[in-house]
């Protein structure tokens, strides 16, 4: 009998730079998602990982206090031990198993791997090799078009790379440009830290760096 073996690669490495910088870096952190420092973050994704009950909180209102008792109460964990819980996810982890992993984390860790390297003044984007790239934007054309959606703006966004772009209304009147990771970035709502070129009306660029994206 034939087996199907599934390769994480993108999402296991990211994990595992996450999890390094954690610790580099130490609890206290402040990082681009606001109001949580590193300690927060990595709560978040353990709870992600390890509590479908709490993180459920994030799409159903009235799990939302539940999910941040369990995040607070992971977060009090010694910051050794949390870490160690990011970079460890359990195998039957609805989001993290073998056959989710890819899916479901390739982009989720990379953008929280820069949530942690932007938090702090001095960083340069990081170039991506072609297929980490590729996978990057096959994520970010689906959730990108999901949250611009939501602005009833009509909006081209192309990938520098050459990997394509899509739009999003008639007759685009703001075209956003760059690389697959920093488009990533900026469609999920961290505009602020991102390097994209925006072409179009000040008033329309303007609106579009300052909306909330995030899903």
């Amino acid at each position: 009998m034939s087996t199907i073996t599934i390769v994480t690669v993108f999402a296991r490495t990211e994990r595992s730079r996450l999890a390094d910088l954690l610790l580099q870096l130490g609890p206290d952190e402040p990082t681009l998602c606001a109001g949580w420092t590193t300690r927060d973050l990595a709560a978040h994704l353990v709870v992600r990982d390890r509590r479908p009950d709490a993180s459920a909180g994030v799409l159903v209102p009235p799990l939302r206090a539940h999910g941040e008792r369990v995040r607070l109460a992971r977060a009090a964990q010694p910051f050794p031990d949390l870490v160690a819980e990011v970079r460890t996810p359990p195998w039957w982890s609805p989001v993290s198993n073998p056959l989710t992993d890819e899916l479901a984390n390739t982009v989720e860790f990379f953008i929280h791997h820069e949530d942690v390297r932007r938090g702090r003044a001095g960083w340069q984007p990081r170039e991506l090799e072609p297929g980490h790239a590729r996978a990057i934007w096959r994520a970010a054309k689906l959730t990108g078009r999901i949250a611009l959606r939501r602005l009833r703006l009509p909006i081209r966004v192309r990938e520098a790379g050459g990997l394509g772009e899509f739009t999003v209304g008639a007759e685009p009147a703001v075209t956003v440009e760059g690389p697959a990771g920093e488009l990533a970035l900026f469609l999920s709502g961290r505009q602020r830290a991102t390097v994209v070129d925006l072409d179009g009306p000040d008033e329309l660029r303007e609106r579009l760096r300052t909306a909330n994206l995030s899903l």
